[in-house]
């Protein structure tokens, strides 16, 4: 899915006097809010764009501006309403079609999000700008289960935009889901071509053959990214998570920097596709520890991403901290305005420099980078107060799996129970539940993990 757009178009019902107002034009105010919601200066922004409204009342690309300012803000309701009322003022805006469909897709509304971006499509039809619209529509319908459909929104977008690689990795996924890997391969070439360092888009294809059994195939393009870029810790970690061989003991901070720091944007969204149930499952746990919430707690939210836990966690803390190694995921976080404080960092460095600071703590499917967790556990007991609780997912091996724990074709290690509780008592935490559930779908199947709740005693 492509990101919302920043993106100022001249306002044509500013008149020359209005424009003068206040020492500032209308463009010059409306391109320094666009500016600051670029640089994701979120607080900074919101005051450009409500003063300028106070204005210029109904300005419309405030409107829509404001309107994805609040998507940033998760305040999607708000935000819908913003951009519709700027296209009640300029129905042909194309770019605020798409943005409009992007929210809508985010509150789960999937029918009105797919009609915004065919606005969006007649809006721009023939111009190059429509290739967003179109490449929305195309995940879209592949996420319907509707491929033959997104191939034809993909085509459509190449034909107006034939240089895009993030159009050529969408048409190969929408031609390898119909069985059509040759095909899907050559756009896959193409794509990589044109942007061989998207990340995303060339790792997704990847994972996409490993998941229709092509193991064979996902391991040689893995071996041809190294060979352009062998020091790319992306393919590295995934060419043994394909394998199944040589595997680290845990993925390495520049995988999980740069993995996360490139969907940082799309990630909540794909979370909720894959109906992710980490977050609600730590909070319940917690709330079978701890009890009805009084926030009086030292809390840090390990791994904490976009802060998805965080909003679950503020009614027990006094103190609620977050880290993460990825800064994209921490900009993601921040508008969320839970967190006291928020620190990019790698979870055991952070822990081993929190001494006994902490009440609680959680990481919600963020142990799953780790094979071996002794020294996470061990950090997670030195940085606990007496009596603190530990809550964590973790995915999980199935019982007649003989090794501690694995890493699997996603890049993620899986756990065995057993390994599990010897590891916690090794650590000197007393295990208070390793209950197994179902984290996520990926598939159409659900994901098996355990929910593992520790405390010191």
């Amino acid at each position: 899915m492509t990101s919302v757009k920043h993106r100022a178009k001249p306002a044509p019902r500013a008149s020359p006097v209005a424009r003068a107002v206040g020492g500032a034009t209308l463009e010059q105010a409306l391109q320094k809010a666009v500016h600051l919601l670029r640089g994701e200066q979120i607080e900074a922004a919101e005051a450009a764009l409500q003063a300028l409204l106070a204005r210029w009342p109904e300005q419309p690309d405030a409107l829509h501006f404001l309107g994805v300012l609040r998507f940033t803000q998760n305040r999607h309701d708000e935000g819908i309403a913003l951009v519709q009322r700027s296209l009640a003022l300029v129905p042909g805006n194309g770019g605020a079609w798409n943005n409009l469909g992007n929210i809508l897709l985010t509150a789960k509304r999937v029918d009105e999000a797919q009609h915004a971006y065919e606005q969006s499509v007649q809006a721009g039809v023939g111009r190059p700008e429509s290739a967003d619209p179109l490449n929305n529509l195309s995940v879209l319908h592949r996420k319907q289960g509707r491929p033959a459909e997104a191939e034809a929104a993909s085509r459509a977008a190449l034909a107006l935009r034939p240089e895009s690689g993030d159009l050529w990795f969408n048409l190969s996924l929408a031609l390898i889901s119909q069985g059509k890997v040759e095909e899907g391969l050559l756009a896959n070439s193409r794509a990589v071509a044109h942007t061989p360092r998207h990340l995303q888009g060339r790792n997704q294809v990847i994972r996409t053959l490993l998941a229709l059994g092509h193991r064979d195939m996902a391991a040689q393009l893995y071996r041809d990214w190294l060979a352009e870029e062998p020091d790319n810790p992306v393919a590295q970690h995934q060419l043994a998570a394909c394998l199944g061989d040589n595997a680290p003991e845990r993925a390495s901070d520049a995988y999980v920097e740069e993995v996360f720091d490139s969907f940082a944007a799309s990630f909540d969204i794909k979370l909720e596709q894959l109906q992710d149930r980490a977050p609600q499952l730590v909070a319940e746990a917690v709330q079978r520890a701890l009890g009805a919430p009084r926030g009086a707690l030292q809390v840090a939210d390990l791994g904490c991403g976009t802060g998805l836990c965080g909003p679950l966690l503020r009614p027990y803390a006094q103190r609620l901290v977050g880290c993460d190694l990825s800064a994209g995921m921490l900009r993601q976080a921040k508008p969320r305005q839970v967190y006291d404080a928020l620190h990019k960092a790698e979870l055991v460095y952070y822990m081993d420099t929190q001494p006994q600071a902490f009440d609680l703590m959680v990481s919600a499917d963020t142990l799953c980078y780790f094979g071996e967790l002794q020294a996470a556990l061990g950090a997670a007991m030195r940085a606990l107060r007496p009596g603190g609780w530990l809550v964590f997912t973790v995915e999980a091996l199935p019982e007649d799996d003989t090794a501690p724990h694995r890493l699997q074709p996603n890049g993620r290690y899986a756990h065995h129970q057993r390994y599990l509780s010897s590891a916690l008592h090794a650590a000197g935490l007393r295990v208070h539940g390793i209950e197994p559930v179902a984290l996520r779908m990926e598939a159409g199947k659900p994901v098996a993990g355990w929910l593992v709740s520790a405390h010191k005693s």
